[in-house]
C-alpha cells in the first residue's frame, strides 16, 4: 500500500531539510501511526503521501502509484484511492454538513442515488443525523471534526490517513 524508500523533502521556500533518509512500508490492513513531536514531519509525510507536496528526493509508492513520477493529472486517480482527513478540516463554509460529505462523492462522479444512499448512513455512523442542514460554522469543534471524518469514510476509500484525527473529538 505505501512504501517510502530514501525520502528527502525539502522546503523550496525556505530551504528547510523537513525529511531525511525515511524509509518505511505500511502494508494492507495495517493500522499505523505516527508520533512525534511538533515540527517533526508528521504533515510534512500525509503531504507526501497524498501528493499535495513532491519530495527532493528518494521513492514513494502509495497504493500502486509512483509519486516520483506521478504526473499532476493522474492525481485524482491516486485521492480517490485515499479518505483524508486534514488537521484543519478543510470544510467547505457555505455548504451544509451534507453537502460537505456529498461533495466528496460528486467529486467521483458517483451517480445521485448512491449519494443519496451513501451520506446519511455515514452521517449515521459519525454521529451527526439530525444535523444535515447546518453548515460548518454552526457546529462544534468535534462536529466539525466528524465531519470531516464522514467525508474521508463516504467514498469507501482503500486507505485512510488523518491528521490529528481526534484533536477536537469529545472523551
Amino acid at each position: 500500500m505505501v512504501q517510502m524508500n530514501d525520502v528527502k523533502m525539502v522546503y523550496e521556500s525556505s530551504g528547510m531539510v523537513a525529511l531525511e533518509d525515511i524509509d518505511f512500508e505500511i502494508h494492507e490492513g495495517e493500522f499505523v501511526f505516527l508520533v512525534g513531536p511538533s515540527g517533526s514531519g508528521k504533515t510534512t509525510i500525509i503531504k507526501l503521501l497524498t501528493g499535495e507536496v513532491q519530495a527532493a528526493e528518494g521513492e514513494i509508492s502509495v497504493n500502486g502509484f509512483d509519486l516520483r513520477r506521478l504526473k499532476r493529472r493522474k492525481l485524482p486517480q491516486l485521492r480517490r484511492t485515499l479518505g483524508v482527513i486534514f488537521q484543519d478540516f478543510r470544510l467547505i463554509d457555505k455548504l451544509t454538513v451534507y453537502e460537505n460529505v456529498a461533495f466528496a462523492m460528486h467529486v467521483v462522479g458517483a451517480p445521485k442515488k448512491e449519494i443519496d444512499d451513501r451520506v446519511p448512513y455515514v452521517l449515521e455512523l459519525v454521529g451527526l443525523n439530525g444535523r444535515e442542514k447546518r453548515f460548518p460554522q454552526e457546529l462544534s469543534g468535534g462536529e466539525q471534526q466528524r465531519v470531516a471524518i464522514a467525508r474521508a469514510l463516504v467514498n469507501n476509500p482503500r486507505m485512510i490517513i488523518a491528521d490529528e484525527p481526534t484533536g477536537n473529538l469529545d472523551p
